[in-house]
Parts: C-alpha cells; sequence; structure tokens
C-alpha cells in the first residue's frame, strides 16, 4: 500500500521504476557534444575509461556478433595520432580542395584531449548479419560510451572526417579485413574548469514522429 505524503514529508514518494525512469530522462537529455578545445589538460582515470568501455560492450549486437573494436590512444599516445591524421589529410586531398586551417587542426585536436579512441568496425567473416547492421551496433555502442562520459561528468565529442573511412586508416589502425572500417575518433576528456554544459537545441518531438492507428 502506497504511503500518503505527511507534513514533515510532503512530496509522494516514488516508486523505483520512476526513479530509474527520471535518472535516465535526466542522462539522455544531458548528453552534449564537447569537442577537444573545451577540455582540460587533466588525465582521465582508468576505473571511468574502464567503464565507458565495458558500457559500449554492452551494446544491442544483431546475432552477437559484437562487432565494435577500440583503440585506445593516450599519453604520448597521442602523438601517433596527432601525426597521421594530417599527414593522411595532405596526401588524400587535392591541392584545389586543401584547407590549411583542417590540416591545423587534424593535428592539434588529438593532443588536446587526454584520451583519444579510435571507433572501428569489425565485420563478420560470414557476413551473415548486413553491414548496414554492424555499423549500427556500433554506433549504439558509440552512444553508451557518451552516455557514460556525461554521467561522469566528461566532455566527449565523436570525430568523423573523411579521410577515417580509407584504407590508409583501415591498415594504419592494424585492421585485418578490407571489409573492416573504421568509424571515427571518440575524444574524451574533463571539461575546463570555465564551461558552461550546452543546453539543448533539438526541434520538437511532433515534427519527426507520424502516427498511424489503423
Amino acid at each position: 500500500m502506497e504511503e500518503l505524503p505527511t507534513e514533515d514529508d510532503p512530496q509522494p514518494k516514488l516508486d523505483p521504476a520512476s526513479l530509474r525512469m527520471t535518472a535516465a530522462n535526466a542522462l539522455i537529455r544531458r548528453r552534449r557534444t564537447i569537442k577537444p578545445a573545451d577540455m582540460q589538460d587533466k588525465p582521465v582515470e582508468n576505473l571511468h575509461l574502464a567503464t565507458i568501455l565495458e558500457n559500449a560492450n554492452s551494446a544491442p549486437t544483431h546475432g552477437k556478433t559484437e562487432p565494435w573494436r577500440f583503440t585506445v590512444f593516450s599519453g604520448d599516445g597521442r602523438q601517433r595520432v596527432a601525426d597521421f591524421l594530417p599527414a593522411l589529410y595532405k596526401k588524400s586531398t587535392s591541392e584545389e580542395d586543401f584547407r590549411q586551417d583542417k590540416f591545423e587542426k587534424l593535428g592539434k585536436q588529438p593532443l588536446m584531449a587526454p584520451v583519444v579512441i579510435a571507433i572501428c568496425m569489425k565485420r563478420q567473416a560470414i557476413e551473415k548479419i548486413p553491414e548496414i547492421e554492424e555499423i549500427e551496433a556500433v554506433a549504439c555502442a558509440v552512444q553508451n560510451m557518451h552516455l557514460t562520459a556525461s554521467a561522469l561528468g566528461l566532455a566527449a565529442f565523436w570525430s568523423t572526417p573523411p579521410i577515417v573511412y580509407s584504407d590508409e586508416m583501415r591498415i594504419w589502425l592494424g585492421l585485418e579485413s578490407e571489409k573492416d572500417k573504421c568509424l571515427g575518433f571518440f575524444y574524451l576528456g574533463w571539461p575546463r574548469e570555465d564551461f558552461e554544459w550546452p543546453e539543448s537545441t533539438r526541434g520538437g518531438i511532433a515534427e519527426k514522429v507520424t502516427f498511424i492507428h489503423n
């Protein structure tokens, strides 16, 4: 039987399901993209990183293929990314399309975030599961990572410059099959102390849903 509010406790008590729903709503709606320029030079604890990766591993996966693969760069290891990304951009971009600001940004960003994680998709050898569903599974894993980072108060940014989809990137990351793919880099760190968490700018859901009743 539900307890009635008292004068000392005027608010009705929430049942466990309502509490879980409230927490889930708050976490999902709090998640934001926060770029490396707004991160501070403060290490991400191994326990936090392990939790983020473990939650990624709980993503839904058709056929239980678990196609997500991650390469984590931290400390001096970030320099490898900072060297390779601009070099690949310069090599693969025509002189007409080349932009100096992009070239410089690709070299700076990995050193501005304490942790850089290469997001990869390992293709099922027998290819029973459609590739798009494997990519979708990896995207779900990244969402789990982003939500966990937000819950911990960490800033996170999934970056997908066109060069990440190239064979050169796949080979550089040591992905074995030509069917494997890099799907971007996940930048992780603590937001600057003076950083203000952004408000949502989403449009209303009513414009994006169609109901069919019969």
